[in-house]
């Protein structure tokens, strides 16, 4: 199973628009996870146009997105299961904190910095916070993530897409 991964699209914001590089990566996952901060509505049925999309809401989204999506969710991807949520919190601790959040959970994934993040734990448990597709901010690049799902175990890949 091939999940992509975005946070943080805050969109529409004047002529900003996602990335056709990421559009195409969009269209022929077999879900779209994004982790909060799409702004609107209409960038949730966007991203439904192009797939299965689970969401959650983030700090900046319009009270219609915070109605319609939750703060977190869990996600079963072929025995795999992935935690959602937009704040990770601060540095200092999140490994541990993400962890007790989603105890069940193989690997959590997370936005709001838009600085994109990696970090597995010794046991296996991992976090992937992809970024921001949109709104680099102080990040490089703009970027997104691509995840792999096969048999209860996850890989995770960072993409530049502008």
């Amino acid at each position: 199973m091939q999940i992509a991964l975005i946070s943080d699209t805050h969109l529409p914001r004047g002529t900003r628009r996602l990335p056709e590089a990421c559009v195409e990566r969009l269209r022929t996952a077999d879900l779209i996870l994004h982790a909060g901060d799409l702004s609107t509505l209409a960038v949730l049925r966007e991203l439904e146009s192009y797939g299965q999309v689970v969401a959650v809401q983030g700090n900046v989204d319009d009270a219609q997105v915070r109605a319609a999506l939750p703060a977190r969710a869990e996600i079963d991807a072929c025995g795999a299961t992935i935690g959602l949520v937009h704040d990770g919190g601060p540095a200092r601790g999140r490994l541990a904190r993400l962890r007790r959040l989603f105890p069940d959970a193989d690997a959590v994934v997370f936005g709001h910095s838009h600085i994109p993040l990696h970090e597995r734990a010794p046991d296996g448990f991992q976090i992937f916070n992809p970024g921001s597709p949109t709104e680099r901010r102080r990040a490089p690049h703009h970027t997104m993530g691509m995840a792999r799902a096969q048999r209860g175990r996850l890989t995770f890949e960072l993409i530049v897409v502008g």
